[in-house]
């Protein structure tokens, strides 16, 4: 198979770039590299990449008129980066993914999109279901940009199926993890086990009583790839997460304990971190179901092999100057 990745050389799209090439499909990846590494993919050859943005509707008519299908992945994340830079994160997730969408219409070429558990918002619910009504906070909270453009993404991608029935699914993806992932944009495991094997002190922001659920990137790939390989799933949005939670001032303590740190917790105030008036989920845990009965999806690894992957990585990361 013909296969297109917007946003390949990123964390999880070079993972799905070497299932894909481990399958046999031939594979393009589009990524500007404004938060992808060439890196993560150089290893790759068998891989075409193109250096430019979604946002080039004659570069990505190009190349999805060769292929066969298409996992939109590239999106402005990470918080920071939300935080500091909104326009460069509203323009490029919208106007990406429509470009992205009108292509892949024209051509009649299955698309899915990742999308992000951000979509939940301020959402109060200890489980987060995939038909949930949502809260987003104020439009003067810039905080709240990825996901109210992730939402519109979400939003014209099923208008897509509605009204032209364009083969397309919706993947909302809960905080995956794994080796690659850097915490130069606020990710914060990859972040709490850099300064742990640095002897730094750990960063924990608020009171640290916030929860979430993490999924190693080994187990979010395969469910992408079964959803884009099914029909049944047209149209539809699914959950991919994990359902084993933990607090941010637990899974510091973790980090420490299994990386063998002396490090030491330090709280920082959310307006100290990301300015006044920042906003925060308390809880965020998705609701399985769905995906389960749709592919059969269940999450493999549990958080301490996550974190006992990245410690490794990053310890040989650290030791090459990374």
């Amino acid at each position: 198979m013909r296969v297109l990745v917007t946003g390949g050389a990123g964390f999880i799209g070079s993972y799905l770039c070497e299932e894909l090439v481990r399958r046999g499909d031939q594979v393009w990846v589009l990524d500007d590299l404004s938060t992808g590494r060439f890196e993560n993919i150089e290893h790759l050859p068998e891989i075409t990449c193109i250096i430019d943005s979604t946002m080039n509707q004659e570069i990505v008519r190009d190349l999805v008129r060769e292929v066969d299908v298409v996992y939109h992945l590239a999106a402005t994340v990470g918080v920071q980066l939300v935080v500091n830079h909104p326009i460069r994160t509203i323009v490029n997730n919208i106007r990406g993914t429509e470009t992205v969408l009108e292509e892949t219409c024209r051509y009649r070429r299955k698309l899915l999109i990742t999308s992000t558990s951000e979509v939940y918002g301020k959402g109060s619910r200890d489980v987060f279901h995939e038909e949930d009504d949502r809260v987003i906070g104020a439009t003067d909270k810039h905080r709240w940009c990825y996901a109210a453009s992730k939402e519109i993404d979400e939003f014209l991608a099923l208008a897509y199926w509605r009204e032209k029935r364009h083969p397309v699914v919706i993947s909302r993806l809960f905080n995956t993890v794994g080796p690659r992932q850097t915490g130069r944009y606020g990710m914060v495991i990859p972040t709490f086990v850099r300064q742990a094997l640095l002897g730094e002190p750990l960063t924990v922001f608020g009171d640290g009583q916030q929860t979430r659920c993490f999924t190693y990137v080994g187990d979010v790939v395969p469910a992408l790839v079964t959803l884009m390989n099914s029909d049944a799933v047209n149209g539809q949005v699914y959950n991919i997460g994990n359902n084993e939670r933990v607090s941010m001032e637990d899974l510091a303590a973790r980090v420490i304990e299994r990386s063998g740190s002396a490090s030491v917790l330090r709280y920082v105030p959310y307006e100290q971190a990301y300015g006044p008036g920042y906003e925060d989920m308390r809880h965020r845990e998705p609701s399985l179901e769905k995906i389960a009965q749709a592919i059969g999806y269940a999450p493999k690894t549990s958080l301490n092999e996550i974190l006992d992957i990245v410690i490794a990585d990053m310890r040989a990361r650290i030791k090459r100057g990374d």
